[in-house]
């Protein structure tokens, strides 16, 4: 009897994020190996690019209405994944590690007593059993991991498995409405920034720590940022500060990312913050201090005054794209 692999597409505003799209295309590279079928899982209302599901090679998604369910509900989001996956059979749910990820991986896990791997960075296949890297000891080494329990719960880190888009043109979609879903917790209201990304699933990212000295010196980071397309990130020392919110924090105690580029000024490389993104594919890093612990782990170093070297790197990168 083959397998099933339910992958939960979490959207925002209507739109599916493009973690949960990583996570459907590793699920339909893995499928073959395991002998699963794939099919997706949306909790919402209107979704609006039902197409990029489509792309990645998912070709049958449930997706489950209700005007409630617009913003993140643990009550209701977990009981209706709980349900779906004993609906359809399922023995592995794959998910984003992001924030709402982390939240609902562990309540459908001891709830269906399935086992969980969060945050990892790579999956393989190994005699018809999946695999499981993710880092451990604050990321100074990987541990491989396999799932004994029946039902199998794993989230994947947003921007490593890249999705992989296809010329496959069938997609299934089956409507349910959920006439009173459980709303006993509820997020009643979402605050961004406008126009500011993610750290957890930018591609590229300027970090600035307590080498910039004050917090209106940050422009300088925003500046590079605007430039370069790239989302702010910040140290924790920053963060302690009051110079930055919590939202851009990179590290242990932040948020973990895996951008194509890292740039971080004035940033020294305390073993909280590499854990927190050395995982990343290239690292720039800007500081006065040429013995600073982050020029261990970049690609690329400049040992200098970022006060001058961030005004004239921005203008060269405006100089580029013009």
């Amino acid at each position: 009897m083959a397998n099933k692999i339910l992958v939960f597409l979490e959207q925002r505003d209507g739109i599916i994020k493009k973690g949960s799209l990583e996570a459907a295309s590793k699920a339909v590279e893995l499928s073959g190996s395991l002998n699963s079928e794939v099919s997706g899982i949306i909790i919402g209302n209107e979704i609006s690019n039902l197409d990029d599901i489509k792309k990645v090679g998912v070709k049958e998604v449930s997706i489950y209405k209700n005007s409630e369910l617009t913003n993140y509900s643990s009550s209701a989001y977990s009981q209706i994944l709980i349900d779906a996956v004993k609906g359809e059979g399922a023995n592995y749910i794959i998910l984003s590690n992001t924030s709402l990820g982390r939240d609902l991986a562990p309540l459908v896990s001891v709830k269906l007593e399935a086992g969980l791997v969060v945050d990892a960075v790579s999956l393989s296949v190994e005699n018809e059993n999946l695999l499981i890297t993710r880092p451990v000891y604050a990321g100074k080494a990987l541990e491989v991991v396999k799932i004994t329990t029946d039902v199998k719960v794993v989230s994947l880190r947003p921007n490593v498995f890249k999705a992989e888009f296809t010329d496959n043109s069938e997609l299934s979609i089956k409507t349910n409405d959920v006439s009173s879903p459980n709303l006993s917790t509820k997020v009643t209201e979402i605050k961004k920034s406008e126009g500011k990304l993610d750290v957890a699933e930018a591609d590229i990212i300027v970090s600035g720590g307590r080498g910039l000295k004050e917090a209106q010196n940050f422009s300088l980071i925003e500046n590079l940022a605007e430039t370069l397309g790239a989302a702010v990130g910040a140290s924790r020392a920053v963060v302690d500060a009051g110079w930055r919110p919590h939202r851009e924090q990179v590290g242990q105690t932040g948020k973990t990312v895996s951008p194509t580029l890292y740039i971080a000024c004035g940033i020294s490389g305390a073993i909280q913050h590499l854990a927190g993104m050395s995982s990343s594919k290239y690292i720039v890093a800007i500081n006065k201090d040429k013995d600073a612990p982050i020029f261990s782990v970049a690609d690329y170093g400049i040992a200098g005054d970022l006060f001058e070297i961030l005004p004239v790197l921005t203008e060269e990168i405006k100089k580029v794209k013009e």
